[in-house]
């Protein structure tokens, strides 16, 4: 017989079990969180005090850094608080809670690249009819169905979750509530909710990554065709940011979800997952404004503003 029991709380093992690391563990996350966190307000506030910005590249880019921000606030806090108290619990409707938002935000992350690669496609292969393709209603309608893709799938599998039974051990090797680390401590059958992180892959992933795909294939076709040499760089240049941002989160992300099994380790899942939840949102900022002359100069007129206002 399974020892079953009805579970009030998880235990996050973390990143290290060794004391002496701890201290240097908190001080790490808590500044990069920080720099995650300030990093992607300053940019939706130089974004929304800027009217030069006001176009739908730097829409989407806006929500883009407050979903990183809101992505990592779902889990670093809480990992931060286990080392300062020295514990390792979280509750049970704290956990279910934080899969909720994080699932939430990380598939609404990929959903925006992909929205971002549409605009990028759209702006250097149709420029004649970018004012229509991407009006101020189609942009909100476009945000908004990112939202409602990513809410659903996440509110339904995370309600499939209340529904399983756990057993005694509920160590989880990870510092936040991972679907698939939580599914191996159910004791009940969970049939339908690995049919549903399949379903939340093909949309998350799958989905999005094929259309930033196609959207570059055509985007390069078109460039190639562009005979002079400045042309070609300067519609590139635009895409730059977007296609280092691509390439660093789906890289990270497969890297845990949609290799073999047998190539699984704790730590390699733990170093990925740190990168996808931690580093990519907090170097966001840092990769869109430091090549990017509108970012720095609404970054300077945001600053000259402050500065002034304190004069």
């Amino acid at each position: 017989r399974v020892n079953q029991t009805t579970v009030s709380d998880f235990l996050l093992l973390g990143l290290s079990e060794q004391p002496e690391q701890q201290l240097l563990l908190f001080g790490i996350f808590l500044g990069m969180y920080l720099v995650t966190v300030v990093g992607n307000l300053i940019i939706i506030l130089a974004i929304s005090s800027d009217p030069h910005l006001h176009t739908p590249m730097y829409f989407f880019l806006a929500n883009l850094s407050l979903a990183d921000a809101c992505f990592s606030s779902t889990s670093i806090p809480k990992m931060l608080a286990n080392i300062y108290t020295q514990s390792q619990a979280i509750s049970y409707s704290g956990c279910l809670t934080q899969l909720y938002f994080l699932i939430t935000f990380g598939g609404l992350d990929n959903c925006l690249l992909a929205v971002m690669a549409y605009d990028r496609y759209v702006a250097i292969c149709q420029p004649l009819h970018y004012s229509t393709a991407m009006s101020p209603k189609l942009c909100a309608l476009m945000l908004g169905m990112c939202w409602l893709l990513t809410n659903c799938p996440a509110l339904t599998h995370t309600l499939l979750m209340t529904c399983l039974a756990f057993c005694a051990q509920k160590a989880i090797p990870h510092f936040y509530c991972d679907p698939s680390a939580l599914l191996k401590l159910a004791c009940s059958d969970t049939g339908i909710n690995e049919l549903m992180i399949i379903t939340m892959g093909l949309m998350f992933l799958t989905a999005p990554l094929l259309l930033i795909v196609l959207s570059y294939v055509r985007i390069s076709w078109a460039v190639f065709s562009i005979s002079s040499p400045g042309g070609r760089w300067k519609a590139f240049s635009t895409c730059g940011s977007h296609l280092t941002v691509v390439l660093l989160f789906f890289v990270s992300v497969m890297g845990v979800y949609l290799l073999p099994p047998s190539t699984h380790s704790t730590e390699s899942e733990s170093r990925a997952a740190i990168l996808y939840n931690v580093v990519i949102p907090m170097l966001n900022p840092f990769i869109y404004s430091l090549r990017n002359k509108d970012m720095k100069a609404a970054l300077r007129k945001l600053f000259g503003s402050g500065k002034t206002s304190l004069l």
